[in-house]
C-alpha cells in the first residue's frame, strides 16, 4: 500500500511523515520545503505476526509494509503548473491514497501561506486543483467519446454518463461524492480520477486540543462535515506528539501512550484507516523458515492470493489449507487444530479471510 501525504506548505505535513517513518525528511518553516517527494517504508504492526513467532521461531520474520510519499506542499494554480503543481499531480497520480494533512493549529511562529488558518478553505485549495486536472482529463476522454457516438449510438451512455460526472465536477466537488453505479465505475475504466482517490484527512491539532476534546476543536469540526459530504475518512492527530514517540522503544511508547489514556499510535491509526479505504486484509504463512503477512483486497479468491507470492502458486494452485487465526491460538499448535478438524483444505473458489493461516498445495 502506498499513500501519498498532501497539504499545503506547512501544515506539518512533513513533521508528521518524519514521525511515522522515521525517515528524516526535511521539515522548516518555508514553503516548497519539500520538492522531491521523500519516501519511507514502514513495517505493518500486527500482533499475529508476534503471536505466531513464539510459536514457530522462525528463521525470517516479514510483516506486511507499508510506504508513505511525503508530496511537496500545493498552492492554487497547481493544475496550471503554478509552484510545484506538475511535479505534485505527477506524484499524486502514483499513490493508492491520500492522507490529506490540514491544519487544524494556531502558531504564530509558523507562517501560513493564506495568512490565516482556515481548515475548509485548505481542503478546498487542493481539491479545486485535484478537480481541474480531472476536468482536463475528462475533456479528453468526452471529446474521443463523441467521435466514437457520431459512429455507433451504441457510447450514447457512456456519453451521458460522462458529461454528467464532469457536471458534478464543474461544481466544485470531488469525483469521490459522485455516486457511480459499478457499470459506471467500468466505463470510466483507466481514466485517471486524481480527486476520486480514497482519502484520509489527518486533522493536525496542538497536543491541548487533541488532548483536551478536539470535538470542540472549530477546524477539526470543519474537516469532519467535509469527509462526511465526501464519504471520506477523518483522523485527529497531533504531529507533535507523534514526533516526540517517534525515537522511543516500543515499550516506552507503550507506557508513553497509556499515560496519555491513548490505544494506539497514530501511524497504527492512519494504517488501520488505509487498510478499510482501500478494501485490504491480511493472510498469514507460518513456519520455522518464515512468519510472514500477505497484503490482499478482500473478496479475494485463493489462487490469485497464492500468486502473491510466486506466480507458479497461482497457475498450478491445486488446494489451500487453511486455518483461522483463532483456531491455531485457541489449539496451541497445527497438529491439535488438525485433530480438532479446524485445518480445512479450500479450492479455487475460497475467498480469503483475514487472519486465514494458509499452506497452499501447487503442481507446475
Amino acid at each position: 500500500m502506498k499513500l501519498g501525504m498532501v497539504g499545503l506548505p506547512n501544515v506539518g505535513k512533513s513533521t508528521l511523515f518524519n514521525a511515522l517513518t522515521n525517515a528524516g525528511a526535511e521539515s522548516a518553516n518555508y514553503p516548497f520545503c519539500t520538492i522531491e517527494p521523500n519516501v519511507g517504508v514502514v513495517s505493518v504492526p500486527d500482533p499475529r505476526l508476534d503471536k505466531l513467532a513464539e510459536m514457530y521461531h522462525p528463521k525470517k520474520f516479514t510483516p506486511a509494509v507499508l510506504e508513505f510519499v511525503d508530496i511537496a506542499g500545493l498552492v492554487k494554480g497547481a493544475s496550471k503548473g503554478e509552484g510545484l503543481g506538475n511535479k505534485f499531480l505527477s506524484n499524486i497520480r502514483e499513490v493508492d491514497a491520500i492522507v490529506h494533512v490540514v491544519r487544524c493549529f494556531e502558531d504564530v511562529d509558523v507562517v501560513h501561506v493564506d495568512g490565516t488558518i482556515g481548515a475548509a478553505r485548505d481542503i478546498e485549495t487542493i481539491n479545486l486543483e485535484l478537480i481541474f486536472a480531472d476536468l482536463e482529463v475528462l475533456e479528453r476522454r468526452i471529446a474521443k467519446t463523441q467521435k466514437l457516438v457520431r459512429a455507433d449510438k451504441k457510447y450514447a451512455g457512456e456519453l451521458q454518463f460522462l458529461e454528467s460526472l464532469k457536471a458534478h465536477l464543474e461544481e466544485g466537488k470531488s469525483a469521490r461524492s459522485y455516486p457511480f453505479t459499478e457499470d459506471e465505475l467500468e466505463m470510466l475504466g483507466e481514466t485517471p480520477m486524481l480527486s476520486n482517490k480514497p482519502v484520509i484527512y489527518a486533522a493536525n491539532m496542538c497536543e491541548e486540543d487533541f488532548m483536551g476534546g478536539y470535538e470542540n476543536n472549530v477546524q477539526y469540526q470543519a474537516v469532519l462535515e467535509i469527509a462526511t459530504a465526501e464519504h471520506a475518512a477523518v483522523l485527529p492527530i497531533c504531529a507533535k506528539l507523534e514526533e516526540e514517540i517517534s525515537d522511543m522503544t516500543d515499550e516506552e511508547k507503550k507506557e508513553f501512550l497509556a499515560e496519555l489514556h491513548l490505544e494506539e499510535s497514530g501511524l497504527s491509526r492512519i494504517i488501520r484507516e488505509g487498510y478499510a479505504l482501500l478494501g485490504l486484509i491480511s493472510y498469514l504463512t507460518a513456519g520455522e523458515q518464515e512468519v510472514r503477512a500477505w497484503t490482499i483486497t478482500k473478496g479475494t479468491k485463493a489462487p490469485k492470493a497464492a500468486g502473491k507470492i510466486h506466480t507458479d502458486f497461482e497457475k498450478g494452485f491445486i488446494r489451500a489449507e487453511v486455518v483461522a487465526y483463532d483456531d491455531l491460538m485457541a489449539c496451541g499448535s497445527m497438529a491439535a487444530a488438525k485433530e480438532k478438524g479446524l485445518v480445512r483444505l479450500e479450492g479455487k473458489e475460497y475467498v480469503m479471510q483475514d487472519g486465514d493461516i494458509v499452506l497452499f498445495r501447487f503442481n507446475v
